[in-house]
């Protein structure tokens, strides 16, 4: 492989969970001599407190181009992420665009630069949930077919790939990049007063996320997992940041027991992650977060791309139904809760190793 060292490397961000990937790996490339980097932010995630906040407390610099595609359906999206992206790989013509995670930015991005001929490196490549009717899914295999540089997170992916016939020198075993902001941002997230404001005991509340499509925008789906949470808020408290897409399919719901709130940033919804008994998520990032933290996770969901967060952390998968909810909460809660390790190369490096190989190739 070709050295790229004086050359421009292009990051493409959509939404808040590309932010945490490719935060850690701007600073890394900062400290090459010689290298130029161009952030694109796509505006798929368009709100302040989606966005904006995200960029201010991973300490990322303004995007230098931001293409404002905000919502719409996949194909909406997805199409306006194109057309918009071209003349900017034109313009900027990258020997490298870095693209993170699963979101439709990411396939839109590597679509075009397939195309036109560019090297394209996928952060978080070989993750699989096998799970079809998953946009996500078929955003990461798309891409990683797309793709010249392969940089996984554990070693499934690498598995997964080799099993899809990507050649193995495409990919690189280079760790959780997520973890790198998790460790960079830790001591500061302690510092915040998010559990004052919000009245709260650290280690005496569980933590709530809901977004996934199968989740919240089927009305019958959302009413059984709403009443999972009020069954494990008859236990302690659950504090529920409620995503824009959800909130705006459960104007027709109560909750009781519920402590609703608003998006919140990195920090402080790390700082909560940190100090909860327990956490309940469809998201595939704070499976990661809560595994390295510790913190016991229940996920939302039949199925996982993250399977390490199983084996070797602390995830269980207990689908949308409060009768395995709400017992599964229960033991979670209590003192024969499993105690999880954290998985191999989550050291807060994945970041080092991935400049090095797109700087030095190796």
């Amino acid at each position: 492989m070709r050295t790229l060292s004086g050359v421009k490397i292009l990051h493409v961000v959509g939404a808040r969970p590309n932010f945490m990937k490719v935060a850690p790996i701007l600073a890394q490339l900062r400290e090459r001599e010689g290298v130029r980097q161009v952030l694109v932010h796509t505006g798929q995630h368009y709100d302040a407190k989606m966005s904006d906040v995200f960029f201010q407390d991973l300490g990322m610099p303004e995007p230098d181009v931001h293409l404002g595609a905000g919502s719409g359906s996949h194909a909406q999206q997805t199409a306006k992420v194109m057309v918009e992206i071209e003349p900017v790989l034109l313009r900027e013509n990258p020997e490298v665009v870095v693209v993170a995670g699963d979101v439709n930015s990411t396939l839109a991005v590597a679509l075009v630069a397939a195309k036109l001929g560019l090297r394209i490196a996928h952060v978080e490549a070989g993750l699989r949930s096998r799970d079809w009717s998953m946009p996500e899914e078929i955003n990461r295999v798309l891409t990683d077919r797309l793709s010249q540089l392969l940089f996984t997170p554990s070693r499934d992916g690498d598995q997964n790939l080799a099993a899809e016939g990507i050649p193995e020198d495409r990919v690189h075993f280079v760790g959780n990049v997520m973890i790198d902001s998790l460790k960079a941002a830790l001591p500061r997230a302690r510092e915040s007063r998010i559990h004052q404001r919000l009245e709260l005991s650290p280690g005496g509340y569980a933590l709530a996320t809901l977004h996934r499509p199968a989740n919240v925008d089927e009305p019958k789906a959302l009413a059984r997992l709403l009443s999972a949470l009020a069954g494990v808020a008859a236990m302690l408290p659950v504090v529920f940041p409620v995503h824009p897409r959800t909130r705006a399919r459960m104007q027709s719901f109560t909750a009781p027991g519920l402590k609703i709130i608003e998006p919140l940033g990195y920090l402080d919804f790390l700082a909560l992650t940190a100090e909860a008994r327990l956490v309940m998520t469809d998201s595939g990032g704070i499976q990661e977060e809560t595994t390295a933290l510790s913190v016991p996770c229940l996920t939302l969901r039949e199925n996982t791309e993250r399977p390490v967060t199983i084996t070797d952390g602390t995830n269980q998968l207990v689908g949308s139904d409060p009768d395995r909810i709400v017992p599964a909460a229960r033991q979670a809660l209590s003192a024969e809760a499993r105690p999880g390790r954290m998985p191999e190369l989550w050291d807060g490096r994945a970041a080092e190793r991935i400049a090095r190989i797109l700087v030095e190739g190796r």
